[in-house]
């Protein structure tokens, strides 16, 4: 996906680029204020929308102070983050890091038990392989790199001890982290009493609070990485997560490869595939949009169906495409 500083997203027009667009199409549409900021390597935005524009001020800066705090909590560019820290630790017994990141480090294992191991955030390891790879790496040197990937292989204690047990782990929360800082501004924004609001990070994780109007709620247009119209969906009151297999890609011996790795074959998905999750948390639906272009339209709805107000869609780019039972209903998603 192509990152801008140009957002673009706002009450009555369409984002430039990404995965998806906001639309708001008809009724009476309360005041709305937008603004944005580049976090988690991409950019975090924000629409507030309330029947009376109260002094929003105070709420904008807790919205960003929020999402920079956990940016430098989750961070693997910052040397000194609780996370570097982490993996620069790694095989060298427990570390005390803050209690948010042994909440998410937790939920992030029980997802990768969920997933059968398609969702797993040690799978750094994996992905540095094939970053730097010159030429395809051998099935021995996957071989070789898998022994650092599993979840299981975290250590914890209390109080809020975790560690890495062996050497070469390396943690990556690129799947689940900005997930998790949206759940954390969308209970904050409902203790301060702000019910409509759209929580967009990289146009990939959202938060669709309540609605912009008086229509059913926050419309948006989901699109192929490469700008293609694929449906329109409406949301309210739901997290959602839009992943592409090959929305970044590596070039390795003059072929295309994407940026989402099997952590249980260390081989990177090679369909062209699009994934949207509707899920209760944001989190959730992260872990489970990386797990669906993993696991495919068998394995993959067949887990999602089982787990109680998820729901999900997986395109190709060709234009197939497999959906749960509940997709249209929750989404009310139009095909374009």
């Amino acid at each position: 996906m192509r990152l801008t500083r140009d957002w673009g997203l706002g009450v009555g027009g369409w984002t430039i680029v990404g995965i998806v667009s906001l639309l708001v199409l008809g009724g009476p549409v309360r005041a709305c204020e937008t603004d944005g900021r580049y976090i988690m390597g991409t950019v975090f935005q924000a629409t507030l929308c309330q029947a009376k524009q109260p002094d929003v001020n105070p709420v904008w800066h807790d919205v960003f102070t929020t999402t920079q705090r956990f940016d430098a909590l989750f961070s693997t560019y910052a040397p000194h983050s609780p996370l570097s820290q982490l993996n620069a630790r790694a095989g060298q017994g427990l570390q005390a890091v803050p209690a948010e990141v042994i909440d998410i480090l937790r939920l992030s294992q029980r997802y990768a038990e969920l997933t059968n191991g398609a969702f797993d955030i040690t799978v750094r390891p994996l992905l540095t392989l094939w970053r730097q790879a010159a030429t395809r790496p051998t099935a021995a040197t996957i071989t070789r790199t898998l022994l650092s990937v599993g979840s299981h292989k975290l250590q914890f204690a209390a109080p809020h001890q975790v560690g890495l047990s062996a050497q070469g782990m390396a943690l990556d929360l690129g799947g689940i982290g900005k997930g998790y800082a949206l759940d954390q501004v969308a209970k904050q924004l409902r203790e301060q009493r702000v019910t409509n609001a759209l929580l967009n990070f990289g146009q990939s994780s959202l938060w669709a609070l309540g609605r912009p109007g008086a229509g059913e709620g926050w419309r948006l247009l989901l699109r192929q990485p490469n700008g293609e119209a694929v449906g329109v969906a409406t949301f309210s009151d739901q997290a959602i997560s839009v992943s592409s297999s090959l929305g970044q890609s590596m070039q390795v011996e003059g072929q295309r490869y994407g940026h989402i790795i099997d952590p249980r074959t260390g081989w990177p998905v090679q369909r062209d595939l699009l994934a949207c999750i509707v899920a209760p948390s944001a989190a959730q639906a992260e872990a489970l949009s990386t797990a669906l272009l993993i696991l495919g339209e068998n394995e993959g709805l067949d887990l999602i169906e089982r787990l109680d107000g998820v729901e999900g869609l997986l395109r190709e780019a060709h234009g197939t495409q497999w959906m749960t039972t509940g997709w249209r209903r929750v989404s009310r998603f139009v095909a374009l």
